[in-house]
């Protein structure tokens, strides 16, 4: 099953939680914290070590946590860890960030360059993005020289990729056949 699947009803369940309490943005960074701790490759191997238990896995992560977590984070990371679904903790954050920024009735876009864009470049990429997605943007920019040139935008599940590195891989395909 798709990772992106498991997590989804986590995702809901913190994040209505989180709406509940009004605790949105202090749920946001336990999330990204309990995701980029997972993605560590020590912590990822403990994880995966079948001899401990469910508890045991929690609390190790919990413990390099630390501070950033309050109870009710703690007890959602329990909770994963008896589900065996600790591990899809950057998906769940990924999947809350998307409802937090939907019910903001905000969209994250990265926007993605072989060289970095001016502040009026953005700002004109932000106005064209708001006007077609008729939401808040806030926009990030990302540098990726092996584009050659052009840039690729992701904003929420749109993808727009007119980078010179796709156009030429266009043209090879056409070639081919």
């Amino acid at each position: 099953m798709e990772l992106t699947t498991c997590a989804r009803p986590y995702a809901r369940a913190a994040f209505q939680f989180a709406a509940e309490q009004n605790a949105l943005e202090n749920w946001a960074g336990m999330l990204k914290t309990g995701a980029a701790v997972v993605q560590n490759d020590t912590v990822n191997v403990l994880l995966g070590n079948p001899s401990l238990t469910a508890a045991q896995k929690a609390d190790a992560l919990i413990d390099v946590c630390g501070d950033s977590l309050d109870d009710s984070g703690r007890n959602f990371f329990h909770v994963l860890a008896d589900n065996k679904r600790i591990t899809l903790l950057p998906q769940i954050s990924e999947l809350f960030e998307e409802l937090k920024a939907k019910q903001e009735q905000s969209v994250e876009a990265e926007v993605i360059s072989a060289f970095p864009l001016s502040e009026p470049q953005l700002a004109t990429l932000t106005e064209k993005l708001k006007n077609r997605l008729k939401t808040e943007i806030r926009i990030s920019n990302t540098i990726d020289e092996s584009l050659l040139g052009g840039v690729i935008i992701r904003a929420g599940d749109l993808v727009i990729d007119s980078s010179v590195k796709a156009r030429l891989a266009k043209l090879a395909d056409a070639m081919r056949t």
